[in-house]
């Protein structure tokens, strides 16, 4: 981690800042369905509600990346989110109706999701001329996810499904206390307006819109995975404590791939990344539908994780940085985050409505081919400015 630890960039604060942000999804993915589901909620439900914070994903990220750019404070921008999130999520404790949870879904993922993609600007203008380990600091989100999975699994086996709100608010306050210590990252010399140029241009680049669709087919093919792998499993025999140390396995390997990360960027390209990224998504959801009683099986198609989050998410990240400029970053990584939510709204949705009438098999294959779908619309559309990754 040379040059990372360097006086000029803050490399602990804005590790920090991913590890409690993470740490927060840590205890969403795998547990706000069985939470709902403890509540005697049927899986339409529980779908509809898990769909609710990736819709707002589709609208707020847009709004906040606009406002990110056009009066660069990114900063107050992120701060602001994380408060207003843990207030409105804090409604939890008044009442658990359906309505009332849709609403309280609904309000405390709107600030949420103004977070991250202003942040991810953040921590580019830190790095700077260092883009390339970028995966180096947000590998620390995924050691703050994994703690979560592992902990509040033991702790949820232990004490129940009733002190899941109280953990998620502890983490939220942890949130806004890590956004405070944040230093705002250095000025830098915008660069001339090009006449005709703009961000809409810049969306119109051969490849990009083509790559935005498959974002949302990528996060499309997990709308199973986020919404019921924990039911799955559970079904299965499993503990909830193994559930939560099997969602563990799969972030322990994405930690992996991000420590290398920097390396591999300097010999594979993006497109590369993101090709063999859907492909291994492909095979991941047809193992957990056919063959997760497996444990040897389930084993693998965790470690798989690595690729189908990890490897997408940075190549990602490192093609919006790369097509959009540093003017029109906001809106760019905005642009990313909506249409993984729109991808995300609909698998939560058309998994919640899938799962009883076709089961595990049929709605893990359904997520296999969305995934094959995205892998094919790359390799026929986007293609690489430069002959490397992001090195």
């Amino acid at each position: 981690m040379s040059g990372l630890t360097a006086g000029q960039l803050p490399y602990w604060r804005l590790s920090g800042f991913y590890f409690a942000y993470f740490a927060l999804l840590g205890g969403v993915a795998p547990f706000l369905s069985l939470y709902f589901e403890s509540l005697g909620f049927a899986p339409a439900r529980i779908g509809e509600l898990v769909a609710i914070p990736m819709l707002m994903r589709c609208i707020a990220p847009n709004l906040w990346g606009w406002l990110g750019d056009a009066t660069g404070q990114r900063l107050l921008i992120v701060r602001v989110g994380a408060l207003l999130t843990a207030v409105f999520f804090a409604g939890i404790f008044l009442r658990q109706d359906y309505w009332w949870l849709a609403a309280i879904m609904a309000l405390h993922s709107f600030f949420w999701h103004a977070v991250l993609p202003q942040f991810e600007a953040i921590t580019l203008a830190h790095l700077g001329a260092q883009s390339a380990r970028y995966s180096q600091l947000r590998l620390w989100g995924s050691v703050g996810f994994i703690l979560t999975v592992v902990l509040l699994g033991l702790l949820l086996q232990r004490l129940g499904m009733g002190v899941y709100p109280l953990a998620m608010f502890g983490i939220m306050l942890l949130i806004v206390l890590c956004s405070a210590l944040v230093p705002q990252p250095p000025r830098q010399t915008a660069s001339a307006a090009v006449p005709g140029d703009g961000f809409m241009r810049r969306l119109r680049q051969p490849g990009v819109p083509a790559f935005f669709v498959a974002v949302a087919l990528m996060q499309l093919s997990h709308g199973p995975y986020y919404t019921f792998l924990s039911i799955h499993l559970e079904a299965l025999g499993y503990s909830r404590g193994l559930i939560g140390m099997l969602w563990a396995l799969g972030v322990l390997a994405e930690i992996v791939l991000f420590v290398f990360m920097h390396r591999l960027l300097a010999w594979v390209t993006l497109r590369q990344l993101l090709v063999v990224s859907f492909g291994l998504a492909a095979l991941r959801w047809l193992l957990l539908g056919q063959l997760a009683d497996n444990l040897a099986v389930l084993l693998f198609a965790q470690v798989l994780h690595a690729a189908t989050f990890g490897a997408f998410h940075v190549a990602s990240i490192h093609l919006v940085q790369q097509r959009f400029g540093e003017r029109y970053q906001g809106q760019g990584q905005a642009l990313y985050a909506t249409l993984a939510g729109v991808g995300g709204a609909l698998g939560a949705l058309c998994s919640g409505y899938a799962w009883a009438g076709l089961g595990p098999t049929l709605t893990f294959a359904a997520a296999a081919l969305a995934a094959f779908g995205g892998m094919l619309l790359l390799l026929m559309r986007l293609r690489d400015q430069s002959t490397k990754g992001a090195g």
